[in-house]
């Protein structure tokens, strides 16, 4: 049988590698969790929880994505 994946299971994270503009929102070389917004992808954008605690559309540009092993983003889901 095979198991569904949850949410938590599916999160996404990227790393900050350019701010400019946004130093205090951003903090580079910090994972950050991605909110799916496919609108946001089509525009070049993506959606992140930054550090108000909020999440916010800005540059994909800005972040590289990053592939971590299922039990980290439990880990970084759960705190």
């Amino acid at each position: 049988m095979a198991m569904k994946s949850t949410p938590r299971q599916n999160a996404r994270f990227v790393v900050c590698i350019r701010n400019d503009g946004y130093p205090e929102a951003l903090e580079l070389r910090k994972l950050y969790r991605v909110v799916p917004d496919p609108k946001a992808a089509r525009v070049g954008s993506v959606r992140v929880i930054d550090e108000s605690g909020e999440d916010y559309l800005y540059p994909l540009g800005f972040f590289a994505a990053v592939k971590l092993p299922a039990g980290v983003t439990r880990a970084l889901v759960a705190a």
